[in-house]
């Protein structure tokens, strides 16, 4: 790229902080090193046109956990950790919205469900059986019980007569939370670069040098944010996890209203425009989907489709509208990696699918880490 006097000297000269990443977590970093450091100069640096990844890809959950879920992360960490990951969940998803309004991230407290196939009643079974115990390790978060047994009222098909029901669950509109985030971080002077893809970076006396596919540069400190595309400038704990998800054009009289998990949370839908947004199937397919490809399979979009049909709304005319996919970054545990990588450079990576959750938290931690 042959840059100008001008911007060389307005955009790639005395940069404090490079924030490599877009997303939630990159562009909430910028806001907080903003607030902590006003005259700090910081540029955000993003692949693509608009944010990759997960963070405009996503289906819009501010979630923290169905029951199956959390009994599943149990099983593989201590309940310690859990509740302490849920914690950061709960915090990270307060502060989101603390920091843009419930208006611009078009907010809504619907509640959540988690529904449970006729083929998954041991599954359902082991959740009811620890239901109690699980609401009563989050009694000191919540201050009552988070699930709640209800009856199947949205004439669901091939599901068990009893779903579990959880008031704390919600939703948002994701464009238009990504739209504030990045109009939040313009508005305090950061700069975001699009199309620009960091190659590599060294570390030299009091300077990070980095060098993109447009031009190379020097910068005081580097967060790294990219999440499930992290590997390719850091080894970690982290691979991608492609989600596909699909939806449907306006729906006449829609009765669904809130946001849906099954199968252990590996599928998920919800209202939205009087349309469903559904997606998921992850598992079917593990090894195709562990990518960094924005593309979606016939295998798990006609699954979509066929439970979409058969399940969800059955004996209604559906037609599909849209279908893509976003790159989550997952490991072999679910807490987020947010540390310092070396003296000037940070990292805040691995939402593991919880990225509207997680991702503000982080932020907030990254920020306070730098000295």
């Amino acid at each position: 790229m042959n840059l100008s006097y001008w911007e060389q000297k307005e955009w790639l000269s005395n940069i404090d902080f490079t924030i490599v990443g877009s997303g939630i977590v990159g562009l909430c970093t910028a806001v907080f090193l903003k607030q902590r450091f006003p005259n700090s100069k910081i540029v955000v640096l993003e692949r693509g046109i608009l944010p990759q990844g997960a963070s405009t890809k996503n289906a819009g959950f501010a979630c923290f956990g169905s029951l199956s879920e959390l009994i599943d992360d149990m099983e593989a960490h201590s309940t310690d950790e859990v509740l302490e990951l849920l914690k950061k969940r709960v915090e990270g998803l307060k502060l989101l919205r603390q920091l843009l309004g419930d208006d611009q991230i078009g907010y809504q407290a619907h509640g959540g469900y988690e529904l449970f196939l006729k083929k998954d009643l041991e599954l359902y079974n082991s959740c009811i059986d620890q239901m109690n115990a699980i609401n009563s390790m989050l009694t000191p978060v919540f201050k009552e019980n988070v699930f709640l047994l209800y009856t199947n009222k949205f004439n669901f098909n091939g599901v068990l007569p009893n779903y579990l029901y959880n008031k704390f669950e919600g939703q948002i509109d994701t464009g238009k939370m990504m739209q504030s985030l990045l109009l939040k971080a313009q508005s305090l002077g950061v700069l975001i670069l699009n199309g620009v893809n960091v190659d590599s970076f060294q570390e030299a006396n009091n300077t990070v040098h980095i060098k993109t596919n447009q031009f190379e540069f020097e910068s005081s400190q580097m967060v790294i944010a990219t999440n499930g595309f992290s590997n390719k400038l850091l080894e970690l704990d982290l691979k991608p996890a492609r989600a596909q998800v699909l939806v449907t054009k306006p729906i006449d009289a829609l009765h669904i209203k809130g946001t849906f998990h099954f199968d252990r949370g590996y599928y998920y839908f919800r209202n939205i425009n009087n349309r469903i947004l559904f997606g998921g199937g992850r598992n079917l397919d593990f090894a195709n989907e562990t990518t960094t490809a924005m593309a979606t399979t016939s295998l798990i979009q006609s699954d979509l489709e066929t439970i979409l049909k058969t399940i969800i709304l059955p004996n209604t005319k559906i037609e599909i509208e849209q279908k893509w996919s976003g790159i989550m970054g997952i490991g072999h545990h679910k807490t987020p990696i947010v540390r310092q990588y070396s003296n000037r450079v940070f990292i805040g990576v691995r939402m593991g699918g919880m990225g509207i959750a997680l991702g503000a938290a982080v932020a907030k931690a990254i920020a306070n880490l730098v000295p």
